[in-house]
């Protein structure tokens, strides 16, 4: 893929007119990591986005024993370009996995090309609104629900009646219950004789009685089946849901902490001033 595809397959860029990526394109510049090295580290300054040319890319969280491997990246795919808005430090490495051939846009670069071309930055400004929105919309909504309670208020009278049907045809009672009425139906007409032998042996009419009653069980049995398949899909959903809106609240959270410690960082410098030339050998002295 060329370089503007490249930059098109990122959502930042996507909305780009052509000449405005062929000049961004210029700014891109080679990368080739070894396999197994490092492309950047987690704290590390965050001054460029990369996007994979040819080889692929492990996004790495922890170290040693809790090294976590978040994701992975192959060609035409990019990681770290978050840095171009908050230059904040990265929240994962990324280590290639094989060799691997890169292009970055330097942070230098692309606040650069902002300057000179307007339109460009407006149409990029329209798709991080567009994304904040949706994450808004997401963030704010409450996805935690009572999906059983909710699929309950929708039953007809007819499934209903089919949960009710299928939760005692699968019990200890139903079961000690047909038992009994089959052994006192047998026995019944067998040790009595005519004209109290309703059903004599070989119980034709129990025979018929038993095959009607499981006809008429098996489709009853499958309906509240289905209705239950119904129940866990809404579950999985409702699951996933919660699942994405914790996650995307705990890289929330971890970027507002990457902010802060970066503006105490640069408080304390600040407040702590340059230090003045020969301040250390009079310490020692």
């Amino acid at each position: 893929m060329d370089r503007i595809g490249l930059l098109q397959a990122i959502p930042l860029f996507e909305s780009l007119a052509e000449d405005d990526l062929a000049a961004l394109a210029h700014k891109l510049r080679d990368v080739n990591v070894a396999e197994g090295a490092t492309v950047f580290t987690q704290g590390d300054e965050g001054d460029a986005v990369y996007m994979i040319d040819d080889g692929g890319v492990d996004i790495v969280a922890g170290a040693g024993k809790q090294k976590v491997i978040l994701t992975s990246l192959f060609k035409c795919q990019y990681f770290g370009e978050l840095s171009l808005l908050d230059g904040a430090p990265r929240s994962a490495t990324a280590i290639a996995n094989r060799a691997t051939h890169l292009l970055a846009l330097d942070r230098d670069d692309f606040v650069e090309f902002i300057k000179t071309r307007p339109d460009a930055a407006l149409a990029i400004m329209h798709e991080v609104g567009e994304r904040i929105r949706a994450t808004n919309e997401l963030m704010t909504r409450t996805v935690t629900r009572n999906v059983l309670e909710e699929e309950d208020r929708k039953l007809t009278f007819g499934e209903r009646v089919a949960d009710m049907v299928a939760a005692f045809g699968g019990s200890w009672p139903f079961i000690f219950l047909f038992a009994g009425l089959m052994a006192v139906w047998m026995v019944w007409n067998s040790v009595l004789g005519p004209p109290y032998a309703f059903d004599p042996l070989p119980f034709m009419f129990l025979n018929l009685f038993l095959s009607t009653l499981a006809a008429l069980q098996a489709p009853i049995i499958m309906m509240s089946q289905n209705r239950q398949a119904t129940k866990d899909k809404a579950l999985a959903v409702n699951d996933f849901q919660v699942n994405l809106k914790n996650e995307m609240s705990i890289d929330k959270i971890l970027r507002s902490q990457s902010e802060i410690l970066q503006r105490l960082a640069s408080l304390e410098n600040r407040v702590a001033g340059p230090r003045p030339a020969g301040a250390g050998d009079a310490a020692k002295a």
